[in-house]
């Protein structure tokens, strides 16, 4: 998965859905990260794929990705 197809499968979170995001390549006690009520932020000049809590911002490496899971 590359930038741009994250971004687009991340398109849909607009703060009311839960995203937990499955890490290749990390211990498994770090390997999923759970982030409530995501927003995806709109791309900036640095292009990078941010997702926000509204607490904090999360910058999210598209070819760490395994999968993805959206809430309803």
């Amino acid at each position: 998965m590359n930038q741009d197809q994250l971004r687009q499968a991340l398109n849909e979170l607009n703060g009311e859905r839960d995203a937990h995001f499955a890490l290749a390549g990390m211990h498994e006690s770090a390997s999923v990260l759970t982030i409530p009520k995501a927003m995806l932020i709109p791309e900036e000049t640095d292009k990078l794929v941010k997702v926000t809590d509204g607490k904090s911002v999360f910058i999210i490496e598209a070819e760490r990705i395994a999968y993805i899971r959206i809430g309803l």
